[in-house]
C-alpha cells in the first residue's frame, strides 16, 4: 500500500479534532498550584468536579484517600487511550497502538520494582495502567508472581520475553534491576520503530522525528544515570538504537565525562528544546529535577512538531504525553499530601512547563 493510500485510510483530521477537545480539559499549572495546598479529601472533591467525576463516584465506595485518587487517575487514563484506538483508522491506528505499548513496559517495570523493594501487592496493583496490549489475566499473573524469574516466565510469549530472558543472568550477577528495565525499554523502542517506511510522507516523517527524539532523550537519561551511579557497567550495553544524537561508542565515551556529555547535547539539534533542562542539571543536586525537566522538554518538542503539521500523529502523541503528565502530577500531589510533605516539597516532584 502506498503512503498516499495509508494517509487516506488514516482519519487524522477527525482524531486530532477530538484530541483538541480532550486536551482543553487537562489540568493546568494553576490547578496544580491549588492542589498542592489541599488535603487528600479536598483533592478528591476537586477531582469529583472535574472530568474525573465518573471514576471518582464509581470507585468512591471501595477506596479512599490517595488510593481512590490513584485508581481514578489510572482508570480515566486507560479510558482516554481506549478511545484513541477506537477513533483511529488505518496507519494512524497502528502508530497509536504501537505507542501505547509503553504502558505494557510501564507495568512490567512496576511489577519488577515492587518485587525488588518487597512492596505490598495492593501498592503495585494501584500503579498498574491498563492501557497497553496486556490482558487483565496477564496483569494478574504479573502481580501474583513471587519472584523476578516468575515475571520473566509469565512474559515468555510476549514481545518482551526473549530480551528479558537474556537479561536475567545480568540481573542475578549485579543484583540490580537496570539490565531488566533496559531490556524492556529496548524491546519497546525496537518494535516501535520497526517497519516504518524508508521514504515517509510528511505526516509519517514527523512521527519518526518524534520517536527519534524520545529515544535520544531516553539514552541521555540512561547515560546520566550511569555516569552518576558509579556502577561498573558499559553504557554501550544499555544503548537504544533508533535515535540520531548518539551512537553506542560515542555514548560510552561521553558517560565518562558529564561536562562533555552536556555540551554535546547543547550543540545538538535539541539544543533549544533542552537548554532549560540542561541549566537545571547544572544546578541540581540529583537527577530527579533534570529528569522532570527532560519530560517537560519532550512534551514541548511534541507540541512543536504538532504545530508544524497538525494533521499527523504528533498531536495524538502530544496528548498521550500531556495526559501522562497530568496523571503523574496528581498522583505525586496526593501521595505527597498523604505523607505530610510541604507544598514546596511536592512542587519539586512535579513536571511543569
Amino acid at each position: 500500500m502506498s503512503t498516499t493510500d495509508d494517509y487516506e485510510d488514516s482519519n487524522y483530521e477527525y482524531v486530532t479534532a477530538r484530541i483538541r477537545s480532550r486536551r482543553s480539559k487537562l489540568f493546568d499549572d494553576d490547578d496544580y498550584r491549588k492542589l498542592v495546598r489541599m488535603g487528600t479529601g479536598e483533592i478528591a472533591r476537586f477531582m469529583e468536579e472535574s472530568e474525573y467525576e465518573t471514576e471518582m463516584n464509581r470507585l468512591g465506595s471501595r477506596y479512599s484517600g490517595s488510593d481512590l485518587v490513584e485508581y481514578a487517575l489510572n482508570e480515566n487514563l486507560a479510558g482516554h487511550f481506549d478511545d484513541l484506538l477506537r477513533w483511529s483508522n488505518g496507519r494512524l491506528y497502528d502508530y497509536v497502538a504501537r505507542y501505547l505499548r509503553k504502558f505494557d513496559a510501564w507495568n512490567i517495570k512496576t511489577v519488577l520494582r515492587g518485587l525488588y523493594s518487597d512492596a505490598p501487592r495492593d501498592d503495585v496493583e494501584a500503579d498498574l495502567i491498563d492501557a497497553g496490549e496486556f490482558s487483565a489475566d496477564l496483569l494478574d499473573d504479573l502481580v501474583d508472581a513471587g519472584s523476578v524469574e516468575e515475571v520473566v516466565e509469565a512474559l515468555d510469549r510476549t514481545i518482551f520475553g526473549d530480551a528479558l530472558g537474556a537479561a536475567v543472568e545480568d540481573y542475578e550477577e549485579t543484583g540490580l534491576l537496570v539490565p531488566l528495565e533496559n531490556a524492556v525499554d529496548r524491546t519497546f523502542y525496537e518494535h516501535l520503530i520497526s517497519g516504518l517506511p524508508d521514504e515517509p510522507d510528511r505526516a509519517t516523517g514527523l512521527y519518526i522525528e518524534f520517536l527519534e527524539a524520545e529515544i535520544d532523550f531516553r539514552n541521555l537519561r540512561n547515560a546520566l544515570r550511569l555516569a552518576r551511579s558509579g556502577a561498573d557497567m558499559d553504557p554501550a550495553d544499555y544503548y537504544i538504537d533508533g535515535g540520531r544524537l548518539f551512537d553506542a561508542d560515542e555514548l560510552r565515551q561521553l558517560v565518562a565525562n558529564e561536562d562533555q556529555l552536556v555540551e554535546r547535547v547543547r550543540t545538538s539539534v535539541y539544543g533549544d528544546e533542552l537548554d532549560d533542562a540542561l541549566d537545571v542539571l547544572a544546578d541540581a543536586e540529583s537527577l530527579i529535577e533534570f529528569e522532570h525537566a527532560l519530560d517537560a522538554a519532550l512534551l514541548e518538542y511534541a507540541d512543536t512538531l504538532s504545530n508544524r503539521y497538525p494533521l499527523s500523529v504528533c498531536p495524538v502523541l502530544s496528548f498521550v504525553l500531556a495526559k501522562e503528565r497530568e496523571v503523574d502530577n496528581v498522583r505525586a500531589i496526593a501521595r505527597g499530601r498523604e505523607a505530610g510533605l510541604s507544598p514546596e516539597q511536592i512542587e519539586a516532584e512535579l513536571v511543569v512547563l
